[in-house]
């Protein structure tokens, strides 16, 4: 049990970094920006704490919101995803043991991808949606929406892949 706070905290604090000094510096064509570090929110077991998943939503937000100077952004869209997650986790999985489930592209693809596209898309609709703060340029906002979807998803199905085949053959 203390090894996966353990593993949940390097993860936490990896992804951090990651977003803050390698992710936040990619823009492709001006408008895609992937945004990884709501993988730890997706790949957290279904047994934890809704408030403790909400805490460390919003202390990652938080945390990233203070390195990259933007005013709550990422901790409000960050908090929100969190606080949604378990209605998504019980929407798209029927697993009788939520205790010690985590979500995972090899476990149950087809609900996990539907799981992961929805947190997502409500992470950057938020996040976008309070970056920008008007509808003036609705078609560039929703150009940005897309692409950034579809790149942090790539990344994030592709992260998950790796991190599995890991662990399986450590």
């Amino acid at each position: 049990m203390k090894l996966d706070y353990l593993y949940e905290a390097l993860l936490f604090v990896v992804l951090i970094l990651l977003q803050v000094l390698v992710f936040n510096q990619i823009s492709v064509f001006g408008f895609a920006t992937p945004f990884l570090y709501i993988y730890f929110l997706v790949k957290l077991p279904m047994g934890r704490n809704v408030f403790y998943v909400i805490i460390m939503g919003f202390l990652m937000g938080f945390i990233i919101d203070v390195f990259l100077n933007t005013p709550g952004i990422n901790a409000a869209a960050t908090t929100l995803v969190a606080a949604m997650r378990r209605p998504l986790l019980r929407l798209f999985f029927t697993r009788e043991e939520f205790e010690n489930f985590i979500p995972s592209i090899y476990v149950a693809m087809g609900p996990f991808i539907r799981y992961t596209v929805i947190m997502v898309l409500i992470h950057q609709m938020v996040l976008l949606g309070l970056e920008t703060f008007s509808l003036f340029n609705l078609n560039i906002l929703l150009l940005r929406l897309v692409s950034s979807v579809v790149l942090t998803l790539i990344l994030l199905f592709a992260l998950d892949s790796f991190v599995y085949k890991k662990l399986v053959s450590d």
